[in-house]
């Protein structure tokens, strides 16, 4: 059963557990457009996926000055006792996009910029960061490099190791895969990177592109040595298209325990913010199957 919040026109949706409290993180979409998005964080503490999500009205984090628009995709993990924001914002610095790390001692912030401006390269335009830990404690950043600053515009996935507290790049970034690696994929982009572990140690990544006959979706690639820097193979099954939903697509995917000790994939469906249907969080249960993940409705 797809669980449906009524949370409009926000996309991105990552959600936390703590203390026994959902928090939601995702990017807000205002009437004025893509420039004038905010990261925003929702708190659920009905126990409850299905319950009342109410907005967090604070500011998430305090921005740096050189950080003017495009907030998009917050992510907050907790690691080592504290809160990491992973967030995209556009820098004047550079005068592209790029990935932060924000640090704060609660989940609902103020959450405060620890890298020197954005970690990613300053020569490319990055989105869309999240944060692996690999099993022996050593901590990455894996990240969109944007097409429009990827060689023959096709973006791909990167991946950097991170210092222990998480300021900076101790590695060069390292290409992962192409957006026309699988054979479903017909688009140039790269969204949506979260990394799942399964109990038999094989090493996922969740990722959203296009597809020829069913729009935004979510697919799997699944590391062939287990390891965050091994190769990637593209699965031919999609984990969300929009056969699932009532004909609407979606993407952006994470995966995610409840209180109930389910899993489940969070997504935002449809892929638009100014049609006829807002994008909506949504709450899809999964299981584990043979080394990778299917939907379980």
């Amino acid at each position: 059963m797809i669980i449906k919040t009524d949370i409009k026109k926000l996309r991105d949706p990552f959600i936390l557990v703590d203390g026994g409290v959902y928090y939601m993180y995702g990017t807000r979409v205002t009437d004025d457009g893509w420039d004038n998005t905010v990261w925003t964080c929702y708190k659920n503490t009905s126990g409850k996926l299905d319950g009342d999500w109410q907005m967090v009205e604070k500011p998430l984090a305090v921005l740096p000055k050189n950080a003017v628009k495009n907030f998009w995709a917050p992510e907050v993990h907790k690691y080592k006792g504290k809160f990491y924001l992973f967030a995209t914002y556009y820098s004047t610095l550079t005068n592209r996009r790029g990935c932060s790390i924000f640090k704060s001692d609660s989940p609902e912030g103020p959450f405060y910029e620890i890298t020197d401006g954005t970690a990613t390269p300053p020569d490319w335009d990055c989105i869309d960061a999240t944060l692996y830990v690999d099993e022996n404690g050593t901590p990455f950043m894996v990240f969109v490099h944007e097409w429009v600053s990827a060689p023959e515009q096709m973006g791909t996935m990167a991946v950097a190791q991170l210092s222990d507290d998480l300021t900076h790049f101790v590695s060069e970034p390292k290409e992962l895969f192409r957006a026309d690696a699988p054979k479903w994929s017909n688009h140039y982009v790269t969204d949506g990177c979260f990394l799942y572990k399964c109990e038999d140690n094989s090493l996922l990544m969740l990722w959203s592109n296009f597809s020829n006959s069913i729009d935004y979706c979510i697919g799997i690639a699944k590391s062939k040595n287990g390891k965050i820097d091994g190769e990637w193979i593209q699965e031919e099954k999609l984990l969300y298209s929009k056969e699932m939903n009532n004909n609407l697509d979606g993407g952006h995917g994470m995966i995610f325990t409840g209180l109930d000790n389910k899993k489940y994939l969070s997504l935002h469906s449809p892929n638009e913010a100014f049609g006829p249907i807002p994008e909506t969080p949504i709450f899809i249960p999964v299981k584990e199957q043979n080394g990778t993940l299917v939907a379980d409705i």
